[in-house]
């Protein structure tokens, strides 16, 4: 595997970087997010208003859909990573809007998941639809050290009796460094900004408690965030960057997706605009500053938003948007609404 991703490394690494850096050997990893887009199974939860996802729902949410949901799921989650690693992917990729862990085991039980044997980390959360977090991970490429939920926390009395979901922290080992990833789900824009940026109040603390154990911790947060870079959300109550020079203390972080949406494209479109919700953003620790080639650690290469023609509508009025699992009450046997978001990384090797 390490002979592997040394010569792919080599082969995508050429011409980016220096000369010398060329005469060396590199792995290269990829990090993903995707919004499944309500991957529920065909029973319900108890306690949870799941109802449109029954066989006698609204959308008549049976075996055979459900089916071909994890397969058209676990098509897009295979491929991912696979422009510059095209026979590993992703080492880890974290998932929102999935009912519970019998779809996520479903979804790993897919023939191209199992072939590298995908596993996940999953708890179950509070929200009353019953939509999660989770994380999937290749264990020959990351392995889990410890996995907590911390909870999103309502901060007026009116909202006490509300639940909706909380952080995912997977902390673990890549590369033979120590590596957590955060993965969120923000209240949706059915609420107020308010809600998003107490979100990004929370995370921020998450981030600062996990920086504070480990000031060396390659930290991902990723997720769908309800919200642009440039939203209060990230960009203030978060703080994510928007250049990497704009990084100086320990704790900053950097947000590699700000410039992408700024040049007119995004993950998921609203009245023929794109906005760019799916974001993974890195801790300073990632990060090269201009000029620097330092890559004996983890170091940030490239952001990309992951684009297969089969994820868009080809015809009729909503050309060019995602191809979703429903459209109108129409089942469309599409994938989702939002697009995959992804990084790669580098790292010398010894």
């Amino acid at each position: 595997m390490k002979k592997l991703l040394s010569l792919l490394a080599v082969m995508f690494l050429a011409g980016t970087l220096n000369a010398q850096a060329q005469e060396k050997k590199f792995s290269v990893y990829a990090i993903g997010f995707y919004n499944l887009e309500n991957l529920f199974d065909t029973c319900h939860d108890a306690g949870k208003n799941d109802y449109e996802y029954l066989p006698d729902g609204r959308n008549k949410w049976s075996g055979l859909k459900y089916t071909s949901k994890l397969r058209n799921m676990a098509r897009v989650l295979s491929e991912m990573g696979t422009d510059k690693l095209p026979l590993v992917g992703c080492a880890a990729i974290g998932v929102s809007e999935v009912e519970n862990a019998k779809c996520l085991t479903d979804l790993c039980n897919q023939d191209v998941l199992k072939a590298r044997n995908f596993q996940f980390c999953h708890i179950e959360g509070p929200d009353q639809r019953g939509v999660d977090c989770g994380l999937l991970y290749n264990p020959s490429l990351f392995t889990v050290r410890n996995v907590k939920l911390v909870p999103y926390v309502y901060d007026l009395p009116k909202d006490s009796m509300r639940a909706t979901r909380g952080f995912l922290v997977v902390s673990g080992t890549m590369a033979n460094e120590h590596v957590t990833i955060i993965v969120n789900h923000l209240p949706s824009r059915g609420a107020s900004s308010y809600y998003r940026e107490l979100g990004g109040k929370q995370i921020r603390v998450v981030k600062d408690s996990l920086i504070a154990e480990d000031p060396q911790v390659k930290l991902f947060i990723m997720g769908d965030m309800n919200d642009d870079p440039k939203d209060p959300s990230m960009s203030v109550a978060l703080g994510a960057k928007r250049k990497i020079e704009e990084v100086k203390e320990q704790a900053d972080l950097y947000n590699p997706f700000w410039d992408i949406h700024a040049s007119g494209t995004g993950t998921l479109m609203y009245d023929g605009a794109w906005n760019l919700f799916d974001q993974i953003i890195l801790s300073n620790s990632l990060l090269n500053q201009k000029g620097q080639r330092d890559y004996s650690t983890l170091k940030l290469w490239q952001p990309q938003i992951f684009r297969r023609d089969y994820l868009f509508q080809q015809e009729g009025k909503y050309k060019g948007n995602t191809l979703r699992t429903h459209a109108g009450g129409v089942w469309l046997n599409g994938y989702s609404d939002h697009l995959p978001t992804l990084v790669y990384l580098v790292k010398e090797q010894k």
